[in-house]
């Protein structure tokens, strides 16, 4: 606590660290085992990195990787927060980042056709 000044909380659901001048912070985790990174994750993580960049959301968002999410096979895993996403390419995942990060965030880009389900 500041002097006579109450500590701040965030809103309620987010943790501390989820909250920075009362937005709420969204962490994308992308898989880097080795059969990810063999379908893709290192292009993934390059192109989130450069949209976050691009639209200057590097305060908003956070990009991780991580070590095998226990999903092979499957494609290219990565988490939004704390909900799984699969994606069989590169641009299929972009497309879903476009969807389901940027735009909540009031980020309109044309990177977002294309793609399959999330």
């Amino acid at each position: 606590m500041i002097r006579g000044r109450p500590e701040r909380q965030p809103p309620i659901g987010w943790s501390a660290g989820q909250a920075r001048g009362g937005r709420r912070m969204v962490t994308i985790t992308v898989c880097v085992g080795s059969s990810c990174h063999l379908k893709g994750a290192r292009q993934v993580i390059m192109r989130f990195n450069d949209m976050l960049t691009k639209h200057g959301l590097l305060d908003r968002v956070t990009l991780k990787g991580s070590f095998c999410m226990e999903r092979c096979g499957e494609g290219v895993n990565w988490q939004i927060d704390n909900e799984p996403v699969t994606s069989a390419t590169a641009e299929e995942a972009v497309a879903i980042f476009c969807r389901r990060v940027l735009a909540p965030l009031g980020v309109v880009t044309d990177e977002a056709g294309g793609g399959g389900a999330a």
